[in-house]
This record gives C-alpha cells, sequence and structure tokens, in this order.
C-alpha cells in the first residue's frame, strides 16, 4: 500500500532539487520534501537583476533556508547559480548529485516579476522560460541515468493560462513566458515518459511571497485599485487575496509522491477559483 501523501518518510531515499530556494515558494518546497524524507538540493541566485523593482533573495536567505530543511533531519546541499548561465547551473546539479548521490525530483521554481525598464521583457524570458528549459534539460540527464524514474514540476502562474492584459513589457514577458512552460511541460512529459519521468506544471494565483508583498507591488496594487475605484482584488473567486506558500508546496508534493503517480502532462491550477472566474 502506497505510503499517505506527505506522511513522514513518503519520499524517503529521494533526493529533490529546487530552483529559488531561497524563500517563497521555494523554501516551502524544500521543507514540505524534506520533511516528508526527501534531501534537498536547493540552488538560487542570490543576487539582484537590474529590472527587477524588489529586492530578490540574498546568500542569507539561503543560509536560512539550509538551517531549517536540516532541522527536519533532512540533508541539504545548497548552491548559489543562475538558471540562465547553464554551465554555472550545471555544475551545481553534478555538486549535488555528486554529494546525495541520486535525483529523483526537480521543482523548476525559480521565476522574477518585472514589470518596466529597457531590459524587462528579456530578463524575465531568460530567467522564467529559458532558465526552466535549462533546469530540465540539465537535470533529466541524471535523473535518466540514475534510472529510478522520478517527477518534475514547473512553476508556471496563472498568467501562464489566461491573458490578463497590462501594457508593460515585464508583464507582458511574464506572461509570454508563464505561458511558454505550458509547452516545455507538456513536450517533456511525452519525452519522459518512456523513463518513468512525469512532468506537471503547477500554477498559482497570487502567493504570499516577496515577489508580491514587497513596498512596490503593493505600491503598484494600491494605484490600480484606485484607478478602477475599488479596493485591491486579486481576482481570485474564493474569499481570499493571496495564497500561503504552503498551498503551492503540498500541491507540489502530491505531484511528485506516488499518490499522483499516474499523473503527467497537466497543468494543475492551485488558484483559488481565478482562472475560472475569468
Amino acid at each position: 500500500m502506497n505510503e499517505q501523501i506527505g506522511s513522514p518518510g513518503s519520499l524517503a531515499g529521494k533526493v529533490a532539487l529546487i530552483t529559488g530556494a531561497a524563500r517563497g515558494q521555494g523554501r516551502a518546497h524544500a521543507l514540505k520534501l524534506a520533511s516528508a524524507g526527501a534531501d534537498i538540493i536547493a540552488i538560487d541566485l542570490c543576487e539582484q537583476i537590474a529590472s527587477v523593482p524588489y529586492p530578490l533573495a540574498t546568500p542569507d536567505d539561503l543560509a536560512t533556508t539550509v538551517k531549517l530543511v536540516e532541522e527536519t533531519g533532512a540533508r541539504i546541499v545548497a548552491r548559489q547559480a543562475d538558471v540562465r548561465d547553464r554551465a554555472a547551473f550545471k555544475a551545481a546539479v553534478i555538486d549535488g548529485t555528486g554529494e546525495l548521490g541520486r535525483l529523483d525530483i526537480v521543482i523548476a521554481n525559480a521565476g522574477i516579476a518585472p514589470m518596466a525598464g529597457e531590459n524587462a521583457w528579456q530578463d524575465v524570458i531568460d530567467v522564467n522560460l529559458t532558465g526552466v528549459y535549462h533546469t530540465v534539460d540539465v537535470t533529466m540527464k541524471p535523473m535518466i541515468k540514475y534510472g529510478n524514474g522520478g517527477a518534475i514540476v514547473l512553476t508556471s502562474s496563472v498568467m501562464g493560462l489566461v491573458g490578463v492584459a497590462s501594457p508593460m513589457a515585464g508583464s507582458i514577458g511574464y506572461a509570454a513566458a508563464k505561458h511558454g512552460i505550458v509547452g516545455l511541460m507538456r513536450v517533456y512529459a511525452n519525452l519522459l515518459a518512456q523513463y518513468n519521468i512525469r512532468v506537471n506544471s503547477v500554477h498559482p494565483a497570487g502567493v504570499n511571497t516577496p515577489m508580491i508583498d514587497n513596498e512596490f507591488t503593493r505600491s503598484w496594487l494600491e494605484g490600480m485599485a484606485q484607478e478602477t475605484q475599488q479596493g485591491p482584488d486579486m481576482g481570485n473567486a474564493l474569499p481570499v487575496q493571496t495564497l500561503e506558500p504552503d498551498d503551492i508546496a503540498n500541491a507540489v508534493l502530491y505531484l511528485v509522491s506516488d499518490t499522483g503517480r499516474y499523473v503527467t502532462g497537466v497543468a494543475l491550477p492551485v488558484d483559488a477559483g481565478y482562472v475560472n472566474k475569468r
């Protein structure tokens, strides 16, 4: 009988690699999977990108993730690497798999949300789409080599399923990249099925992380509310403004566990009804 999803030990003996692991959803995924028994490879840029108008994660944030994962009893290898830089990312993967001995789960979670500026379009495409491509294309090779099957989850967004209008280059690029993730997911789900590797995407609505909870984004949302003469509204059907990172981590745990062992090629909204309301 399969162990209950999320029960201690349900991922025992497995290794999960997570990008954007220093804070927010990435940290939540690391803690959730570690609590279920997995060892963790945590990768994050931990540097600022000029077109992003809010502070990105720092080395101290990544160190906090390491401490919290270690408190669960799991092993963790943490590296600073840029998913845009294939060689640097590959080196981090080699370090992690070399120390922990295998790779079963990959969560391609690293992402940014620039709004405006000369490089906003290119930066968001480079991180949120090309970076996801690098993540899958590099990590699938050791997964195939180890021969244990596994699961890959790509973090998209509700903006990867709908086309909410915005004139800003970064916002348009964000939607384009998040839609592109669905295409990557569907192709890799077919490509990797023969190796018993499942590939799915998750599509969160607004999540209570530093990407939303920052001075710039709060000001932008307040400005949008003043323009529409309504209170700030994240657009969800259910009466909740933002989800918590753990809500997304619970869905990811389902997708990577044996409970979801026959689920592949699926774009899963975790969105309080946002997409259905459109």
